[in-house]
């Protein structure tokens, strides 16, 4: 039996506005897990994943600059993994999920939920696949309120499990601790600071840690952004980046083969409509920009 079958609720969101594509091959294929069960600040992001898929039904989807229009392609949406609150439980069922889907070769988008998820999801991947993270916070933590299964550990528990950290770039962090930047330093993860960003230099170290890969997965924790930009987040922390930064940096993936990509920590109780649009955003154009490198 399929994991697909056990776990998934099959209820897709994501529409087509094209109905002669419905048979075609998916360029991409999108799920959902609800989950917030570990979340300390402001619970919610269990939702997250179907405000996105409304945001991006309600978006323009057509980039003109490379030439795609994400409304004559076919986007395959399996809905939402069954609800559990037990993070172990949901860690193995993700896991199963992804190793599954990975498999066949397409473009994959998880949607969250808070980060505890990525857990599940990048180590699901080979091995050999580059990783690079936006987020304000770096999740080292070795347990948080008690858990060690935490949206603030779980990068700590990917280091632990597949050992690779020469793979990681995380990118915007400006709030941990001590114990966190300690974590960081012993194992020699390669980082993007806040203050690079705003001096501009955001595209052209992320371009270069792209180039030592074939193919990467990228997490993308929505409170990488300052609340200006992107207020509905679990965790907001003042005084980040903007989204243009962010989307100057997302531009850089354009000769990178994206295989799998989350975006989490997306609360809609604290929305206004902008963080659910920039993460419908952060999909479209992450699938945009592999459909243009497949057609060129």
């Amino acid at each position: 039996m399929s994991f697909l079958d056990l776990y998934m609720n099959k209820n897709p969101l994501i529409t087509s506005s094209d109905d002669g594509n419905e048979n075609s091959e998916p360029v991409a294929t999108v799920f959902g897990i609800p989950f917030d069960a570990t979340h300390s600040y402001k619970p919610g992001c269990r939702f997250g994943p179907d405000a996105i898929r409304d945001s991006f039904n309600n978006i323009e989807v057509f980039h003109p600059e490379l030439g795609v229009d994400l409304e004559e392609v076919n986007i395959e949406d399996l809905g939402n993994t069954r609800h559990t609150v037990v993070a172990s439980e949901m860690i193995d069922m993700v896991k199963k999920i992804t190793t599954e889907l990975a498999a066949k070769k397409r473009q994959l988008f998880i949607l969250g939920g808070e980060h505890s998820i990525t857990f599940g999801t990048y180590p699901s991947f080979p091995k050999e696949t580059g990783y690079v993270v936006f987020d304000a916070h770096y999740d080292l933590r070795d347990e948080f309120a008690d858990i060690k299964l935490s949206h603030a550990s779980y990068l700590r528990r990917i280091v632990e499990e597949r050992g690779d950290a020469e793979n990681i770039l995380h990118v915007g962090a400006r709030a941990f601790v001590q114990e966190e930047l300690e974590f960081l330093k012993e194992h020699n993860i390669k980082t993007i600071s806040d203050r690079q960003i705003r001096n501009g230099d955001g595209p052209k170290l992320l371009r270069e840690h792209l180039s030592s890969f074939d193919s990467v997965y990228s997490s993308f924790d929505l409170d990488v952004l300052d609340p200006a930009f992107a207020p509905g987040v679990g965790n907001p922390e003042a005084v980040g980046i903007t989204s243009r930064e962010l989307f100057g940096m997302i531009l850089s993936f354009e000769n990178t083969n994206v295989v799998g990509a989350d975006i989490v920590e997306l609360n809609p109780y604290h929305d206004n409509g902008s963080t659910a649009s920039l993460a419908a955003k952060i999909m479209s154009t992450l699938i945009a920009l592999n459909l243009s490198k497949k057609n060129n």
